[in-house]
């Protein structure tokens, strides 16, 4: 009687299969990425004209007098050469590629009180504004030292050294740019940042900028 051969069930190999799915419970979810907190500054830092922003410290002490806190220590200037940077801009445009170096500075870390801004032409917005309340208001902000301070570059001599300090070359004469674009050399304790035309700025500083 002849045999009847053993019906053997299909076997389903690994390669019929098709692509192995891991269910989406299973995957490891990414961590996501740490939002960054408001910047540390006690004072917000000056902008653009808009609004007078809010009176620092000195004012509201004068109007409530009592004890006056101590002014916080000037920042340490190293008595090493500071870096130079260059930005090429014309004498129109010095003034937004200084702003935009200090976005980035505060933006990688840079407290505010560690940079002072200077300009050779019109003066700043925000230097302009505060000017209007008096030289003394506005070179107690200056003394205060815990925000961004702007100042025409003629009075370089007055303001105390930063860690950092950019330099606008955003109009002027020739000459009042080739003498102060050296005294702010000297108040940069870490970093100078100048802004303006390359020539003009390398036949003051040298070729090594």
């Amino acid at each position: 009687m002849p045999l009847t051969p053993a019906i053997e069930e299909p076997q389903i190999h690994e390669s019929a299969q098709g692509p192995r799915v891991t269910p989406a419970a299973s995957r490891t979810a990414q961590t996501p990425r740490p939002v960054p907190g408001p910047r540390p500054a006690a004072v917000p830092r000056p902008g653009r004209p808009g609004p007078r922003p809010a009176p620092p410290a000195q004012r509201a002490a004068q109007a409530n007098p009592g004890p006056v806190p101590a002014a916080p220590t000037a920042p340490s200037v190293s008595a090493a050469v500071p870096q130079v940077q260059l930005i090429p801009a014309s004498a129109e445009g010095a003034l937004d590629a200084a702003e935009e170096a200090v976005d980035l500075l505060l933006d990688t870390g840079r407290a505010p009180g560690d940079i002072l801004v200077l300009t050779t032409g019109d003066p700043h917005p925000w230097a302009a504004h505060e000017l209007s309340f008096g030289e003394a208001a506005y070179w107690a902000l200056h003394d205060a030292g815990d925000d961004v301070f702007y100042a025409d570059a003629a009075q370089v001599e007055r303001a105390a050294g930063r860690p950092v300090v950019v330099f606008a070359a955003n109009g002027g004469s020739v000459e009042s740019v080739a003498g102060s674009l050296p005294v702010a050399l000297t108040r940069a304790g870490a970093l100078l940042i100048v802004c303006g035309d390359p020539t003009q700025i390398n036949s003051v500083l040298g070729a090594g900028v």
